[in-house]
């Protein structure tokens, strides 16, 4: 009998999570749209289906761990199994202001609320998530998690003086937040890597999205290439990894 590959993407009734949610369809996979708003989950998945894509709109709320749990009990339902995880939803914690003018996320001047609300979505929630998928990915033959992450979050990029993120405001938010993130990546990546669970995160590059009113130079396709390549590794790819488009990135 056929397995039939069953994907999540979270935040993906727009932007960078629509665009690899539709990529995933044309693999062949059904692609559950995970979104906040029932409505604008319904609208992505049914434009996906008349593209021809098998996608459905899954109502997930990542801050707030019954969604998640309810959400995994409707995938369960429908589905039994879950052999993709793109952890996508995340927030700038600014607004529709570019992390890279987000000068109100200066360390010396932060509001402590808006670091608790960033790591309430792009740290909390993953881990929320992830644990509610889990007993559904554990019943795939070939379960991947991928983790959205940003070439921010590089510890190694970011501590160069002239580097490539030294025109970046310094940020207690956002930046702290995706590179929790990338140790959090590793951790599951340690603990799961017996049960043949591949755990990456993924750098998707300067997106055009709405975080950053549309002013990055890559298509939200173009950025998802990433993270599907991840979302589909073969049994020889790795695990506990940072990659963009252009392989591994420096923690």
């Amino acid at each position: 009998m056929t397995h039939h590959r069953v994907a999540l993407v979270t935040g993906a009734n727009k932007g960078l999570g629509r665009a690899a949610a539709e990529q995933l369809t044309t693999l062949g996979m059904t692609v559950l749209i995970g979104a906040r708003d029932p409505k604008r989950g319904e609208e992505a998945a049914a434009a996906l289906r008349a593209a021809g894509g098998d996608a459905y709109a899954l109502t997930l709320d990542v801050t707030d761990a019954g969604s998640a749990r309810a959400a995994a009990a409707q995938v369960h339902e429908r589905f039994g199994h879950l052999d993709v995880l793109i952890n996508n939803a995340g927030i700038t914690g600014s607004g529709q202001i570019a992390p890279e003018d987000a000068h109100d996320q200066l360390p010396s001047a932060v509001d402590l609320d808006t670091v608790r609300s960033v790591f309430e979505t792009n740290v909390f929630g993953v881990i929320s998530v992830t644990n509610a998928m889990l007993q559904l990915l554990r019943r795939s033959p070939a379960p991947r998690i991928v983790n959205v992450s940003s070439h921010a979050a590089s510890l190694s990029i970011a501590s160069i003086p002239d580097g490539p993120l030294a025109g970046l405001p310094a940020s207690a938010a956002y930046t702290p937040s995706k590179t929790a993130l990338s140790a959090l990546t590793v951790q599951y990546a340690n603990e799961l890597r017996e049960e043949g669970i591949v755990v990456n995160a993924a750098a998707p590059g300067y997106v055009a999205t709405d975080s950053n009113d549309h002013r990055g130079h890559l298509t939200p396709a173009q950025g998802a290439a990433v993270l599907v390549q991840l979302a589909t590794l073969g049994a020889d790819g790795p695990t506990g990894g940072f990659f963009d488009a252009d392989g591994p990135v420096p923690w």
